[in-house]
């Protein structure tokens, strides 16, 4: 019996990872006695340790070697302590590179991660063991919780464990002092890698746990060469497009959105942010009554580009409901609301969704073909958040192909373009906006903004309710 913690996705299996291989090489280079990084013998709490190197002369020699900056040498660095590779002696909590005189030891190699053994919950118990037999009881909170956990999962031979580790703790106890505290922070450090804090951040979690081991090669069987003739059919069949139609197209692309990226052309009428102006932000709220002629015309672009814009979905539904087919962009929003929305309420927006624009009779009913209609019907049975993709699919390509582009030509489209906002560009000099960086003062975080807007409303509802007398004096009296 194995018990898998939440930590231990795909623990045995991350090995097979690239960069885990060019970590192990420049580990080498810089353990090199000629080129390497030079360590020395510190002390640390009265105790000499040997081979002792700074977090500052770490990053010094990554930039040196691979011939980078500072901030990508200090990434690289804590990648490397992240992963394993190399341990701090003082604050061990923390698998970050200090760009300062903290000190760091190389990890030996049998806890690298490329050595491909699993972190298996029997060791970790008689690690908890040991240090419970060390420190006579009094280990961390998140280790006691563990410690105890496994005693209840591991019961059926905690004898085994506690017997290991009383003589692994023996055993230690017959080294050297300096011995032992070296071999103490390396087996503390790779179960910091492995088993971290909770609410840390640990490099080693990796995706599901695997049924296979994918780094074993596979049996060429019978169904192996099927699948690869699958595959290599597909592959045939698949359409290919010409190197200077797909450069075509993105320099298309390109054009079009030159004008509405923000990284090519600055904010009209000024950047909030250098200028302390909210004009920008107020013109390009969500719901704003009237857009500017930029994000009308981002409208034009495709038919995504009109959903995903509230505003623009407004104004598409105002021309729906004169076309009398405003249950379709209804239904796309019943759809993409069932996809996204809490899970706990799926099962009632399927029965909505279905009494609404479904079931014959519906007061708002769609017009899609027999077959997509009778796998949504029958999917809504046992509904999910994608049992309505199909239907989904089907309306938003009849929206796009046909009313998308009959709304482009409409007088609600063009009334507004008309009326849309071209704001003037704000002019600030140099000197302005330095005086206005100085005078800029912290705001009031958003959050707090909210609770004190939802305060006023409640205040607000209670303010606007019937007084009960009774209830009143009531709690004067209980006051009294």
């Amino acid at each position: 019996m194995t018990i898998k913690l939440i930590r231990d996705h795909g623990q045995h299996y991350r090995p097979r990872m690239a960069c885990l291989t060019k970590l192990e090489a420049l580990v080498l280079a810089m353990q090199d006695t000629k080129s390497g990084v030079k360590s020395s013998e510190q002390k640390l709490n009265t105790t000499s340790i040997p081979h002792v190197t700074a977090g500052g002369d770490i990053l010094e020699w990554i930039a040196s070697h691979m011939k980078i900056d500072n901030q990508e040498a200090r990434t690289i660095g804590t990648m490397l302590v992240a992963f394993g590779f190399i341990y701090p002696l003082q604050d061990h909590k923390r698998l970050i590179l200090k760009p300062d005189g903290s000190l760091y030891r190389f990890q030996t190699p049998y806890f690298w991660p490329v050595q491909k053994w699993k972190a298996e919950d029997t060791d970790y118990a008689i690690y908890l063991a040991k240090r419970n037999i060390r420190k006579k009881g009094t280990l961390d909170n998140y280790e006691q919780e563990n410690y105890n956990n496994l005693q209840k999962w591991l019961n059926y031979k905690w004898d085994f464990i506690v017997m290991q580790a009383k003589e692994q703790y023996r055993t230690g106890k017959e080294r050297n002092k300096s011995d032992r505290v070296v071999f103490d922070c390396q087996e503390r450090a790779y179960w910091i890698v492995h088993r971290p804090p909770p609410q840390t951040h640990s490099a080693m979690d990796y995706g599901m746990d695997r049924l296979i081991d994918p780094n074993t090669e596979e049996k060429k069987t019978f169904d192996y060469y099927r699948r690869i003739i699958i595959y290599i059919q597909q592959v045939i069949m698949r359409p290919r497009v010409k190197s200077s139609v797909s450069l075509g197209a993105l320099v298309k692309h390109m054009t079009t959105y030159h004008d509405h990226d923000p990284f090519l052309n600055p904010c009209i009428p000024s950047n909030p942010w250098q200028s302390d102006d909210v004009t920008y932000w107020d013109l390009n709220m969500r719901n704003v009554e009237t857009p500017t002629k930029m994000r009308v015309e981002r409208w034009s672009f495709g038919f995504y580009e009109l959903l995903k814009d509230p505003r623009g979905r407004a104004d598409f539904r105002l021309f729906l409901k004169k076309e009398f087919s405003g249950e379709n962009l209804a239904f796309w929003e019943a759809a993409e609301e069932m996809k996204w929305g809490a899970a706990a309420t799926i099962s009632e927006k399927a029965e909505t969704t279905f009494k609404t624009f479904l079931a014959p009779g519906a007061p708002r009913w769609i017009n899609i073909d027999g077959r997509t209609m009778g796998l949504t019907v029958k999917g809504l049975e046992h509904p999910h958040r994608y049992v309505l993709d199909a239907a989904q699919t089907h309306i938003f390509m009849l929206m796009k192909k046909d009313t998308f582009y009959r709304y482009l030509k409409s007088p609600v489209y063009k009334d507004m373009q008309k009326n849309a906002i071209s704001p003037v560009p704000h002019s600030f000099t140099d000197a302005q906006l330095e005086q206005k960086a100085r005078n800029r003062k912290p705001s009031i975080d958003p959050i707090v903004l909210w609770k004190q807007e939802q305060e006023e409303k409640a205040k607000a509802e209670a303010a606007a309710r019937p007084i009960d007398i009774k209830q009143l004096m009531a709690s004067k009296l209980d006051r009294k």
